[in-house]
């Protein structure tokens, strides 16, 4: 093969190589995405957990949402406060205040208050156990059995298996609800971080049925419904309810509670 030959060939290839080039790019510049810079700018100050606690499957989504003003500022439960005067700095909107959440444990029914039926032996985690008689070994059938299937979820280390229930540490819980959606007895729920007075059970079950696996559970008596000058409180399912937009905090409820399941 002499050197003409090997020319033509490698002028060949790269005119093709030129003529594709030029393709992709003209290619490029018809069928390109705009870009919303607020978003890109949005994005970059959010922390990135990507969790979906803002209701959103992740961060490019909200971030999205609040440059186009569908969300406020302070949309992120992660990023706090800290971020939401970030994101309305650089928008140069005003930073409304939003309520800060956290999640809380519907159960008070410990080692030493709620019985267990039987020994449970198995995997550790609450999902599966769920499967096993009685939904779990624990004798209340709503009640957490423990195993830390939230705990294993929480990105913050905010949640803690303390003597046989989650417990939550309400200052490095971000309410990213990553919690509340893997409890499988759905005892886990978000709520403003300044309610001072709780329902602290999840039990449907009528007062005999409660008492007989639990000394700590609520008994349906409706003693704190009309205790409650606001009408904030409810009982529904023989369970009591605190409507957290009509309660002023005055604590009636909670002294009148029977068996103080309202804490």
């Amino acid at each position: 093969m002499d050197i003409t030959t090997i020319l033509i060939a490698v002028a060949v290839v790269a005119g093709v190589g030129v003529i594709i080039g030029i393709l992709l790019g003209v290619a490029g510049e018809k069928f390109k995405v705009p870009v919303d810079e607020k978003a890109v700018m949005v994005r970059e100050l959010l922390p990135g957990n990507n969790c979906g606690g803002c209701g959103y499957p992740g961060c490019d989504g909200l971030a999205a949402a609040i440059a186009k003003g569908e969300m406020p500022p302070s949309a992120c439960p992660v990023g706090g406060a800290a971020v939401a005067e970030a994101i309305s700095a650089a928008l140069g909107v005003e930073n409304t205040a939003s309520t800060k959440y956290v999640a809380f444990v519907k159960c008070a029914g410990d080692c030493e208050k709620a019985k267990d039926v039987y020994d449970y032996v198995g995997p550790k985690t609450c999902v599966l156990a769920q499967n096993s008689p009685n939904n779990g070994p624990k004798g209340c059938t709503y009640g957490c059995t423990g195993y830390g299937s939230c705990k294993t979820v929480c990105e913050f280390g905010a949640i803690d298996i303390i003597d046989g229930i989650a417990v939550v540490n309400e200052e490095k819980c971000k309410a990213c609800g990553k919690c509340v959606d893997v409890c499988p007895r759905h005892l886990i729920e978000l709520v403003p971080y300044d309610a001072p007075h709780r329902v602290r059970c999840n039990s449907k079950e009528k007062g005999k049925e409660v008492k007989a696996v639990c000394s700590a559970g609520c008994i349906g008596c409706s003693l704190c419904v009309r205790s409650c000058e606001f009408d904030a409180v409810s009982v529904d399912q023989n369970l009591a309810h605190i409507d957290y937009d009509k309660c002023t905090h005055c604590g009636a409820c909670a002294r009148k509670c029977p068996v103080k399941i309202i804490s």
